[in-house]
């Protein structure tokens, strides 16, 4: 019997993750098809409650439904729980469990592919999303000195600065944390003063309303800072131009969707992830889509 993996977000017209997972299930030689399944909100519900069916193995969970996907499964592993975003469903026996494989991927793209170690250092996040979550609770494990949290709606940045500040007076931690105001005097102040600054917004994405917007003005990007950006598709943003074009170092989103989509490979299959097949198709994905 064929078996099914699939990717549930909307939109997904910039989703390369079925490219790569596919190259990888084919590798192993696996009766296993990986499919993007878009849903909309009211149909989310539905779309989990399939998952149940014993030729789902599970799905990825993309924007905008982490946080809500949370909700709708049986059992969540600490980390997810901690960070309150699922990237990953597993059925296991008609019991869905869900993961967050975000932060691992993020931190191994951050070190081995941006060669950036996060102790000590000023980070600013832009977005507050399920991404921004799992990247801020990852900083703050890993010791960075002040963590700064900007979103369009303060409120939702204020939320998770909240949550973080927390977590880290809980466990004893010195990173000073912060909300600041969108596009603000206080938050160009900070980003001047930062050496990584995240975008987990989805500003610059392709196919999107925002695909020829930046977070920053170019005339804010410190040259001195690494300039992360998650959005994967397409591999140059207009932030990351910017960046270059500013003098910043720069990492764009691929190699942290790969990991993170190797690591959820894993939970469904139990076999380790052809990383460099999985590298090698989405970036032909990639190409073929003019990104």
């Amino acid at each position: 019997m064929t078996q099914f993996i699939g990717v549930i977000g909307y939109s997904l017209k910039h989703s390369v993750s079925p490219d790569f997972q596919q190259a990888a299930l084919d590798y192993y030689k696996l009766d296993v098809r990986y499919e993007a399944w878009e849903v909309k909100a009211e149909n989310l519900v539905s779309a989990i409650n399939r998952l149940r069916q014993p030729q789902n193995l599970g799905a990825n969970i993309t924007v905008p439904y982490k946080e809500t996907t949370l909700h709708l499964i049986d059992e969540v592993d600490d980390f997810a729980s901690l960070v309150g975003a699922v990237n990953t469903v597993v059925n296991r026996d008609g019991k869905l469990m869900g993961f967050n494989t975000d932060a691992y991927g993020f931190l191994k793209a951050l070190r081995d592919d941006a060669r950036f170690e996060p102790e000590n250092k000023r980070v600013v996040i832009l977005g507050s999303g399920g991404a921004a979550r799992a990247v801020g609770f990852a900083l703050l494990q890993e010791k960075v000195s002040s963590l700064i949290i900007a979103n369009r709606t303060l409120a939702k940045a204020e939320s998770l600065a909240g949550s973080l500040a927390k977590y880290a007076a809980n466990n004893k931690m010195n990173t000073e944390i912060a909300a600041m105001p969108w596009q603000s005097s206080k938050l160009t102040e900070a980003v001047g003063n930062c050496q990584l600054i995240v975008n987990c917004t989805s500003l610059g994405m392709k196919r999107s309303l925002y695909e020829e917007e930046s977070p920053l003005a170019s005339d804010s990007i410190p040259k001195d800072a690494l300039i992360y950006d998650l959005v994967y598709n397409p591999s140059e943003t207009p932030l990351l131009r910017m960046a270059r074009g500013a003098g910043a170092n720069t990492i764009g989103g691929l190699p942290m969707l790969v990991y993170q989509g190797a690591a959820s490979f894993k939970l469904w299959t139990g076999r380790e992830a052809p990383l460099d097949i999985m590298y090698s198709a989405a970036k032909q994905a990639l190409l073929r889509t003019g990104g």
